[in-house]
């Protein structure tokens, strides 16, 4: 699976790391000069969770911001009771 939220489309962005050396004009330096460009990606923090999607419980990628905005229906927690003893 693609590393996409289901529910906000958020997704890995490509981008740029810029490297800079020197002291800031406004500062009183010369100018920062810049050494390198890099490429990088910035990838969006993505969780698996259990999720109530049109009355079915499945597992689906969302963003972390997904999550804090509330978009997401968990499913009820499950109560465990412990087996009945059968005695014949």
């Amino acid at each position: 699976m693609s590393r996409v939220c289901h529910f906000t489309g958020k997704r890995t962005v490509a981008g740029r790391s810029i490297a800079r050396r020197g002291k800031a004009k406004r500062l009183g330096g010369v100018g920062r000069k810049v050494t390198g460009i890099t490429k990088r990606k910035f990838k969006p923090n993505i969780q698996r969770v259990r999720a109530v999607i049109d009355g079915k419980v499945c597992r689906i990628k969302v963003s972390a911001k997904a999550i804090r905005m509330g978009l997401i229906e968990k499913p009820p927690k499950r109560n465990y009771k412990p087996a009945e003893n059968v005695s014949d």
